[in-house]
C-alpha cells in the first residue's frame, strides 16, 4: 500500500488554518495547579447564569429529548419576530452566532471574492474567510475600533462580504448610529454586510444602534445576535441572524438539519421573554464594570472604554507573563495576543466578589502589595 499524507488531501486554505482556542477553564486549571477557588474572567459569559425559567424550561424537555428539534425552530423564530418586530422569513438560527457566520461566509464567498474586516475584530472573521479559501482585506483600527473610512477605501470589484462588530469584541469599542447607517447605505448592493452585535443587551449609550430595523430598506445587511451573553445560555449554543427573506431562505440551504438542539430552542424562548432576569444581568454588568474601572484605575493602568461586558487592559508590555501569573492565583482572564494586542488582557465582567479576587490577584503580580 502506498502510504498517503492526509494533510495533502485538504484544501490549501484548510491546511494552513489554525483552530480557535477557547478560554482555558476552570476544571483545567484547577487539575494543572490544585487550587480550588478558581475564577474565570475570560469569556464574556454572564456571571449570574440563565433565568430560572429557562432552567425549567430544559427540565421540561428532558422527557423527549429522544425526539428530534422542530428543524424550523419556529416556535423561538415566532417569538423573536414579535419581540423584535421584524418577518419571521428574515430569521435565521444558529448553533451559536458563530454557527451563522460560518453559514453567511459559506452561502456567499468563494475564493475569487475579498472579504473586510478590521484590526483587532472577533478572531472567527479571518477563520471562516479563510476556510472558504478568500482573501482577508484587514483594515487599520482607529483607537482600538473599527475605522469605517478605511474600510471603505478597501472595498474592490471582489468584494462580497464585511464583517463589523458592534460592540466589538475584544475591545469593547463601538461605532455611533448614524456614522454606520450612512456606511451600509453608500456600499454596492452587491456587498453583504455583517453587523455582529453579540453584546448589544448590555449597550446603553446614546446614539448605539440596534440595527434590525434597517434589514427591509438594505437587503444586503444581515445582523447576528446571540443567546450566549446576556441571556447566559453559552452552553447550549444558539444564535440567529435577521436578514432580507431571500437571504435568510439562501442559509437555510447550506444550514445543517437540527443545528439547533431542542433544549436550547426551549430555554432561549423562555429566556427572551424573562425581562427580570436580563434587567437584572445588566445591573450586574454594569456594577462590575464601575468596580473593575475604577479598581483597574488605581493600580494606575489604561483600558479601553468597553459598552460591552469586558475590558481590554493595557499594560505596556507583553501581557502573557502577567496571564500566567494571574492563573498561578486562580484567576483566568484572556490573552489577546492572537488579536495583534499583545500588551493587553481581556477581562470579563463578573460578580462583585470575582473581581475582587482579579483586582487583588492583579495588585500581587504587579508587586503592589506584600
Amino acid at each position: 500500500m502506498v502510504s498517503c499524507d492526509v494533510n495533502e488531501l485538504a484544501t490549501p486554505w484548510v491546511r494552513t488554518l489554525q483552530p480557535y482556542q477557547p478560554g482555558k477553564s476552570i476544571e483545567a486549571l484547577q487539575r494543572e495547579s490544585g487550587l480550588s477557588r478558581v475564577v474565570k474572567l475570560a469569556s464574556n459569559e454572564n456571571p449570574l447564569g440563565p433565568s430560572p425559567l429557562a432552567l425549567e424550561a430544559v427540565r421540561a424537555q428532558l422527557p423527549v429529548i429522544s425526539r428530534y428539534p422542530d428543524g424550523n425552530g419556529t416556535a423561538l423564530k415566532e417569538a423573536l419576530a414579535k419581540k423584535l418586530g421584524i418577518d419571521v422569513d428574515g430569521i435565521t438560527l444558529g448553533n451559536g452566532s458563530n454557527d451563522v457566520l460560518e453559514l453567511i461566509t459559506r452561502a456567499f464567498v468563494t475564493p475569487a471574492h475579498q472579504v473586510i474586516f478590521s484590526e483587532h475584530a472577533f478572531a472567527v472573521y479571518p477563520m471562516v474567510t479563510q476556510a472558504v479559501g478568500a482573501e482577508a482585506v484587514v483594515t487599520p483600527a482607529r483607537a482600538l475600533g473599527h475605522d469605517l473610512a478605511a474600510m471603505e477605501a478597501a472595498l474592490s470589484d471582489r468584494t462580497r462580504l464585511v464583517f463589523i462588530a458592534n460592540p466589538n469584541n475584544p475591545t469593547g469599542t463601538w461605532l455611533q448610529g448614524s456614522a454606520l447607517k450612512a456606511f451600509i447605505e453608500a456600499l454596492p448592493r452587491e456587498v453583504l454586510i455583517v453587523v455582529d452585535e453579540a453584546y448589544c443587551d448590555y449597550v446603553d449609550v446614546v446614539g448605539y444602534p440596534r440595527c434590525a430595523s434597517w434589514v427591509e430598506r438594505n437587503p444586503n445587511l444581515i445582523v447576528t445576535r446571540t443567546f450566549s451573553k446576556a441571556y447566559g445560555l453559552a452552553g447550549l449554543r444558539v444564535g440567529y441572524a435577521l436578514s432580507h427573506p431571500v437571504v435568510a431562505e439562501l442559509l437555510n440551504r447550506v444550514r445543517q438539519p437540527f443545528n439547533v438542539n431542542s433544549l436550547a430552542l426551549a430555554a432561549a424562548q423562555v429566556a427572551l421573554d424573562d425581562e427580570a432576569h436580563i434587567r437584572q444581568s445588566i445591573a450586574l454588568n454594569r456594577a462590575g464594570m464601575v468596580q473593575l474601572t475604577e479598581g483597574i484605575g488605581r493600580l494606575d493602568l489604561d483600558y479601553t472604554p468597553s459598552v460591552a461586558n469586558f475590558l481590554c487592559v493595557d499594560f505596556k508590555r507583553p501581557a502573557s507573563p502577567i496571564y500566567e501569573a494571574l492563573l498561578r492565583h486562580g484567576v483566568i482572564v484572556r490573552p489577546v495576543d492572537n488579536y495583534g494586542l499583545e500588551n493587553h488582557l481581556r477581562v470579563t465582567v463578573g460578580q462583585g466578589h470575582e473581581n475582587a479576587q482579579f483586582l487583588a490577584a492583579l495588585k500581587r503580580v504587579l508587586g503592589l502589595t506584600q
